[in-house]
């Protein structure tokens, strides 16, 4: 399997896991991979009233012993000025683009993601309001 296709099938499971926690804590998803030609947002989701914008970021953790390898990083930092701008634009188009959303409140939030394949884990962080 090649590299591109490992990432993609990781970001997947990532994104199915995140979906899940959120629900499990009152979100209901509105849309999943929501894309414009410079950007898409993994997980359109409301709480409360509130449209939350979700960017997911998955890695893996390669532990060896009792100490992890340099492939471990909090993903969360994969989320760069450039990136968030892409972010902050497609939500703002989708909230501008729909009479059903435009009057609510908006947010951007980071779920991040990791690993432990040897224990079959996920560590998972939710940044709110990034």
């Amino acid at each position: 399997m090649e590299k591109t296709d490992e990432r993609k099938k990781l970001g997947y499971f990532g994104e199915n896991l995140a979906a899940r926690y959120l629900e499990s804590r009152g979100y209901k998803i509105l849309f999943r991979n929501y894309q414009k030609p410079w950007g898409e947002i993994d997980i359109i989701a409301e709480k409360e009233g509130i449209i939350v914008f979700c960017e997911v970021k998955t890695s893996n953790s390669i532990t060896n012993g009792n100490k992890e390898s340099d492939d471990a990083f909090n993903p969360e930092v994969r989320v760069n000025p450039k990136k968030m701008s892409h972010i902050v634009r497609t939500a703002d188009i989708f909230m501008n683009g729909s009479k059903q959303y435009q009057d609510k409140e908006w947010r951007v939030d980071i779920v991040s993601i990791l690993l432990n394949k040897l224990d079959k884990k996920a560590s998972i962080k939710h940044f709110k309001n990034v």
